[in-house]
């Protein structure tokens, strides 16, 4: 693939429904890498003065469950299109009845369930080790608490993201053992995207929306898939305009640790 200035972008976000025409000026781009395809074609585009690019987490007809998404091929392609930093809008679960649905939580720490993902660039030729005790960039994040603040959206800052594997939700036992621990979110598509992130020196920001109380939290049938899409539904219109929002505070120059994760590190492949 080539690209040229038309399909180049700064800022990538990878996102679902809602978010498949919400960039200016559209070109489609389709990027070959190491690791196969990313999950569909590539918008990029304008939105709020800055070069955005957009991948579909899931493929625009939904095809890939959250453990079969290629989350390597993703990253790789928004990095080679001129990407150095990530949103990440997600629906996800709640372990506390103290953060409902609607709620905006904005993350500083992850904690990975899943099991049999790719979730490295480093599997050969070399031994690299990222430091990953916080998992999301600083500035993005306090940028986005900002935004959302700015936009009547109180947000909750901070808090513990647990990602389960999936496609399944979680039983109310495994939903009271990760509340027991102290986690107050659960999601499926946290992980790896963010360690793939660090990997390749990008700055990597979670917006999470709550769509559900987590089965052990309150009685009743459970979380549903209908619950999921109605209560994303009620509320993507002000996530797509905290995510224009955020794009816009951006910094243009990156003073985070994100870019320099890599430094001194003799790395198996050459990066994007």
């Amino acid at each position: 693939m080539s690209t040229n200035s038309q399909s180049t972008a700064e800022i990538a976000v990878i996102g679902g429904s809602g978010f498949y025409s919400f960039l200016d000026d559209v070109e489609e781009v389709r990027v070959d890498t190491p690791f196969g395809p990313p999950s569909d074609a590539i918008a990029v585009g304008e939105l709020a003065g800055r070069r955005v690019a957009f991948v579909p987490r899931h493929g625009r007809d939904h095809r890939f469950p959250p453990h079969k998404i290629p989350y390597r091929a993703n990253l790789w392609a928004l990095r080679s299109l001129g990407v150095r930093q990530v949103l990440a809008p997600s629906a996800v679960g709640s372990l506390t009845p103290n953060l409902g649905p609607g709620t905006l939580a904005v993350p500083d720490q992850l904690v990975d369930r899943t099991s049999g993902r790719p979730q490295t660039y480093y599997d050969d030729g070399a031994a690299i080790h990222v430091s990953f005790s916080d998992p999301y960039c600083p500035t993005g994040r306090r940028t986005a608490v900002d935004a959302a603040n700015a936009a009547g959206w109180a947000p909750v800052d901070g808090g513990t993201l647990v990602v389960i594997e999936g496609p399944r939700f979680s039983t109310r036992a495994e939903s009271r053992w990760y509340a027991g621990q102290g986690w107050t979110l659960v999601g499926m598509t946290g992980h790896p995207e963010a360690v793939l992130a660090r990997e390749l020196a990008l700055c990597y920001t979670p917006l999470c929306l709550v769509t559900d109380l987590d089965a052990g939290i309150e009685e009743g049938e459970g979380v549903t898939m209908d619950e999921v899409l109605r209560v994303f539904g009620e509320n993507i219109g002000r996530l797509r305009g905290l995510v224009a929002d955020v794009v816009k505070a951006l910094p243009a120059e990156r003073g985070c640790p994100c870019p320099a994760v890599l430094d001194g590190m003799d790395l198996p492949l050459e990066l994007p």
